[in-house]
This record gives structure tokens, C-alpha cells and sequence, in this order.
């Protein structure tokens, strides 16, 4: 686990690094992990971790990631999605595939392929805003995000 932040007081850049960490969700980690034991969401997290640490390049950036709430609790999805939310607001553009309702629920944009997996999808369902989505698509993921939220069913 990486250590309390206090005890790096007139250590400044290393705070500041760790911090960084914590916030991506990697709070947990111990200093000298081999990055080797990570898994592909904490990788995901670690290369993001890095760019808002030294983001060298200037201009905006598009950031792809798959599945980056896998394994966290739910503080960590809360901590991931703020970190998240700077880039966008920064000017960056972000783009998730992910499972978790809880971050779903918070997003800007759905894009919805389907109708089923693998060769029983890949057709655009929706590309829009949260509301209407739940206010008019009929899918599992619609269904489900519905449930997690309480939200009436079209029609009801």
C-alpha cells in the first residue's frame, strides 16, 4: 500500500506523485510492485497516472480505455471518475468501454452497440445523451441502468 501521505511531508514532488496515483484508483498498490502483477485496468490506470503527472505534449489527447473499474471498490470508481472528469475538462476527450452502472450513470455520451455480443452485434443502437437513452432505448443495457437508477421504463 502506498505510504500515508503525511509521512512525506517536505517531500513535495513524491506527495504529489502519489497523489496523483491514489487519485486514479491505485491507492492501494505497494511501492516496488512489479508492473508485471498488474492487471490491464491498472495498467490503464498507471499510463493515466503518468500523462497527469508529465503531460509533456501539449494540444489535446484522446484516451481510450477498457474496462477500468474492473476489481476496484467503489470509492475507487468515484476517485477514477474525478480524475476522469479533469481530462474532459481540460479539454481531452474520453472514451470508455465499461460494465460498471455507477460510472455509466455518470457519463456525457453512450454509444450502445448490440443488438448481442460477438457476431450478434456490432449495429449502432444509440449514440447520445443519458436521459434520452433511458427514456427510449429497449436494451440490456438500457434495462439495467434503469434498475440501477429507478427509472420509470418508457411507457410507464
Amino acid at each position: 500500500m502506498l505510504p500515508p501521505l503525511e509521512e512525506l511531508q517536505g517531500r513535495k514532488p513524491i506527495a504529489r506523485r502519489l497523489r496523483t496515483l491514489a487519485g486514479a484508483g491505485l491507492g492501494y498498490l505497494r511501492l516496488g510492485q512489479p508492473t508485471s502483477t498488474l492487471s490491464g485496468g491498472e495498467a490503464q490506470r498507471l499510463k493515466l497516472a503518468t500523462f497527469l503527472e508529465s503531460p509533456e505534449a501539449g494540444g489535446r489527447r484522446l484516451f481510450l480505455f477498457d474496462e477500468p473499474t474492473t476489481g476496484l471498490h467503489m470509492s475507487d470508481i468515484d476517485l477514477l471518475y474525478r480524475t476522469l472528469r479533469r481530462l474532459v475538462q481540460a479539454g481531452h476527450g474520453v472514451v470508455l468501454v465499461e460494465h460498471n452502472l455507477d460510472l455509466i450513470a455518470r457519463v456525457d455520451w453512450i454509444v450502445e452497440l448490440g443488438p448481442g455480443g460477438g457476431v450478434h452485434g456490432g449495429r449502432l443502437l444509440w449514440s447520445g445523451p443519458l436521459e434520452p437513452f433511458l427514456d427510449t432505448v429497449e436494451s440490456p443495457t438500457a434495462d439495467e441502468l434503469r434498475g440501477y437508477l429507478r427509472w420509470p421504463r418508457p411507457g410507464e
